[in-house]
């Protein structure tokens, strides 16, 4: 379900924010879908519950789910779905900026390659 990577410049709770998100807008989870507990995913994935919290409260601050006491949490309608779709868009694009950095790639010919269009990788 969730795949983390520790080699990634990402902090962990992070990275289950966005993988929860995906989820979310490719339809895996569906609004009132009920979400691991803190405490279920923190041992599935063997890592400290407060990291779990602090993705959920994440979550919750920017309306992807809603959490109810003594009951868990909850998956909400997607939240304003272009702003936010916007949002995931930029955040994968600056992660592929970042990854094609490490590999050399400049700026500049990213660029050139987003503004030529093809496959002539500058």
């Amino acid at each position: 379900m969730f795949s983390l990577d520790y080699r990634d410049a990402r902090p962990i709770y992070t990275q289950i924010c966005d993988c929860i998100r995906h989820q979310i807008l490719d339809g895996v989870l569906q609004e009132g879908d009920r979400l691991s507990s803190v405490r279920e995913l923190a041992t599935e994935l063997t890592i400290n519950p407060n990291t779990i919290q602090r993705a959920y409260l994440q979550l919750e601050a920017e309306g992807w789910i809603a959490s109810v006491p003594g009951k868990g949490s909850f998956v909400c309608a997607i939240p304003s779905s272009s702003e936010e779709k916007a949002q995931e868009l930029w955040q994968e694009l600056e992660e592929l900026r970042r990854r094609m950095a490490q590999l050399g790639i400049t700026s500049e010919e990213m660029i050139h390659h987003l503004t030529q269009g093809g496959n002539d990788h500058a």
